[in-house]
């Protein structure tokens, strides 16, 4: 398949995004042993509120880009392809690397004593039911196996469906994405009750979304370039501005917060997110160059490794920054990413000259 190259360049930019998100989290809720947010967070002072609330909310389009990545490479499914064909390709690019890295993550941590023994054996008990404690960040893997295991099954409706028809389910995912902000204000809504979480809404919300959305943008969208970039500007700005406040307003220095609470605009299938990443995808689209720089196409390529890897090295860059050199949280937060970035870079590029490496950090 030819390279689709401004893809490239939001990979590249979604699996940094996704490492300044998790660096961020060191500065309000690290839940200590696992370098990520917890249940409950704390903001030590007005810096950390600020700049949590800036570097992470800008950072929480990561997710939805590379649900919509995903999407506008495989939706609607090859004709001649079939269910089982586009399972068999699609996991076993996905599923070998991340049963390894669950393993490695049950398991590497006891060298340097981040967990015990009973942990890890707990850990590897459960490698068939979900992530291991350490390794929050492949909840992501979920929902992404989730989209895969429906794409062979929304892509003849796709295939056919006209540009109305998918704005109609476009602006049904929208409404859902306003529905955590409905629940917070108006309690439970459109069927919603302790006994029944399927909602009026539910099949048309989720990550499902993203995917019509991107099939949208990629068939429907006839936009010009300049059309795209001042569109996507507005939407990406005004998507920022919103993600980041969200959080602000709520993440008072001092307390003890719930985290789900403060964070209730960062989830990723809410509306000002949805904005944040359209808008930015857009941007992208504008990207014109036949062929990416060698370093975005290697950075690309290797970017599963990146995320699948990048936990083990950020809690050694959250020491030196944060702890060790006592950086102020403007400045720490980008080093610990940049730092763990071009590590992880490094470690999965030297994993890759090895034979068979496709099997530890995919291809």
């Amino acid at each position: 398949m030819k390279r689709i190259v401004f893809l490239d360049y939001v990979r590249v930019f979604a699996c940094f995004l996704v490492i300044v998100v998790h660096a961020s989290e060191n500065f309000y809720g690290a839940a200590g042993s696992t370098d990520m947010a917890g249940p409950q967070s704390y903001l030590a002072n007005e810096a950390d509120r600020l700049w949590v609330s800036v570097y992470d909310g800008f950072s929480r389009m990561a997710v939805p880009l590379f649900m919509i990545v995903s999407a506008f490479l495989l939706v609607p499914m090859k004709e001649e392809q079939s269910m089982w064909q586009f399972y068999r390709r699609r996991f076993t690019r996905i599923l070998p690397p991340f049963f390894i890295f669950m393993i490695l993550y049950s398991t590497l941590p006891l060298l340097w004593g981040q967990i015990d023994r009973d942990t890890s054996l707990t850990d590897l008990s459960r490698i068939l039911l979900n992530f291991p404690s350490l390794a929050g960040h492949l909840w992501f893997m979920y929902p992404l196996i989730s989209l895969y295991l429906f794409i062979p099954i929304i892509s003849p409706w796709l295939s056919k469906a006209t540009a109305k028809e998918e704005r109609f389910f476009i602006g049904l995912f929208l409404l859902s994405t306003c529905m955590p902000y409905l629940n917070r204000w108006s309690g439970e809504v459109w069927g919603q009750c302790f006994w029944n979480e399927y909602h009026m809404l539910w099949y048309f919300s989720g990550y499902l979304g993203y995917l019509v959305l991107a099939h949208y943008i990629r068939v429907h969208l006839t936009w010009d370039r300049t059309k795209r970039l001042a569109i996507g500007t507005v939407l990406m700005l005004i998507g920022a501005v919103s993600t980041i406040y969200s959080f602000y307003i709520q993440a008072i220095p001092g307390e003890t917060l719930t985290t789900p609470v403060i964070e209730i605009g960062w989830a990723f299938c809410t509306i000002n997110c949805v904005i944040l990443t359209t808008g930015t995808f857009l941007m992208f689209t504008c990207i014109s160059r036949p062929k990416a720089p060698r370093l975005i196409t290697e950075l690309s390529k290797l970017s599963y490794g990146i995320y699948l890897m990048h936990i083990f090295w950020l809690g050694l860059w959250v020491t030196v920054f944060k702890q060790t050199l006592g950086l102020p949280t403007v400045a720490a937060i980008p080093c610990i990413a940049v730092s763990t970035f071009i590590c992880c870079f490094v470690t999965t590029k030297i994993i890759s000259y090895i034979p068979g490496s496709k099997w530890v950090i995919g291809d």
